[in-house]
């Protein structure tokens, strides 16, 4: 059986080893949401992982509505970009963009606009502006005639991110964002072609992985989501009625991994009512036969556990490799952890809290 330290290959992408750093918002891009020197030490720094999936990365302003987190929709945030792939790379590490629209979940000042959704509908609880944290706003339903420039400003993305020089892309649509909000009928109200039936409300994550594939080839791309919960107040009546199928059809259409994230009833971000959903990832297993991620909560022992008994062909990590930026070498030797400092996850605090965490002696 493998192991979690064995080399493996998501398509076109070849993995050291089966850890990889789960995306994780720090917010140090510029107010132009363009990458800044300081990303690039920062990714390098975890470069040992098998697999980089980088912090969520807007594809329009319109999608970016985030204090001081970087997006992919212009040349200058490519060049960006640039610097981050190549410190990755001369580390010898991979790393994919995950491609980013915020939906109902964007906030006005900094996008220029009223947040977009399936449905109109308001986020529950607070978001980062550059005035500090604010409640969220309602966002008000797409029309039909912008769901085409929607999903161009995803191929758009996709060719940015591979211009930039990342490995591949992974189209996020957990974690109660624009495509997962698409996906739940406790925020999809819609009654034409993209909502109703579970076959409308998977039809822009459809549309939008197929413009992606053609763009830029499945064996670059992956696709994220959290099929039992999430930290957004994004509910399902039916999770399994959606999010089986859902891993079904993007198995059909041939994208070359699949990472889940799973909330457990220790998990300090699940909403309400989230854990009492069972994870799906057993059945999504049967349906989806390229390389599954599991993610949220794992250890070193449940990692490599599941890897080995064939629950998941790798394990994602986010807050633990905050503060252990060689998170491979300390699960291989079994060393102690460190402890993230929560008040310096987001915003401008520079080096603090993100590039100063001591590598093990």
């Amino acid at each position: 059986m493998p192991t979690l330290f064995e080399p493996t290959s998501f398509g076109a992408i070849k993995l050291a080893n089966r850890v990889v750093m789960a995306p994780v918002t720090r917010a140090r891009a510029g107010k132009d949401s363009v990458p800044t020197p300081i990303m690039a030490e920062y990714y390098a720094q975890r470069a040992s992982v098998g697999l980089i999936i980088s912090e969520a990365v807007g594809i329009s302003r319109q999608g970016l509505g985030w204090a001081y987190t970087a997006g992919i929709w212009n040349d200058a945030q490519v060049e960006g970009w640039k610097k981050v792939t190549q410190a990755v790379h001369e580390k010898g590490g991979k790393i994919v963009c995950q491609l980013w629209h915020m939906g109902r979940m964007a906030h006005s000042s900094i996008t220029g606009e009223q947040p977009v959704a399936p449905s109109p509908s308001t986020g529950p609880g607070h978001i980062h502006t550059y005035e500090g944290k604010v409640p969220y706003e309602e966002a008000r339903a797409l029309r039909l005639d912008e769901i085409p420039g929607i999903i161009e400003s995803y191929v758009v993305a996709a060719r940015n991110a591979m211009r930039a020089g990342f490995d591949g892309v992974q189209i996020h649509s957990a974690n109660g964002y624009l495509l997962d909000e698409f996906l739940r009928d406790g925020t999809n109200h819609r009654t034409d072609a993209y909502g109703g039936s579970v076959e409308n409300r998977l039809r822009l994550l459809r549309e939008v992985t197929e413009a992606v594939i053609a763009a830029i080839g499945a064996e670059h791309v992956g696709v994220r989501l959290s099929p039992n919960g999430d930290a957004q107040g994004t509910i399902d009546s039916n999770p399994e009625a959606v999010f089986i199928p859902a891993a079904k059809m993007l198995n059909e259409l041939g994208v070359a991994w699949l990472e889940l994230r799973e909330a457990n009833p220790d998990s300090h971000q699940a909403f309400a009512g989230a854990t009492e959903q069972p994870k799906l990832s057993p059945e999504i297993r049967k349906v989806f036969h390229g390389s599954l991620v599991l993610n949220q909560e794992y250890t070193r022992d449940t990692a490599m556990e599941a890897v080995s008994s064939g629950k998941a062909d790798a394990i994602s990590f986010g807050r633990a490799y905050i503060a252990n930026p060689d998170l491979v070498r300390r699960f291989q030797e079994d060393l102690p952890l460190q402890e993230y400092d929560v008040t310096t996850w987001y915003g401008p605090h520079g080096e603090k809290g993100y590039t100063d965490y001591p590598f093990a002696k």
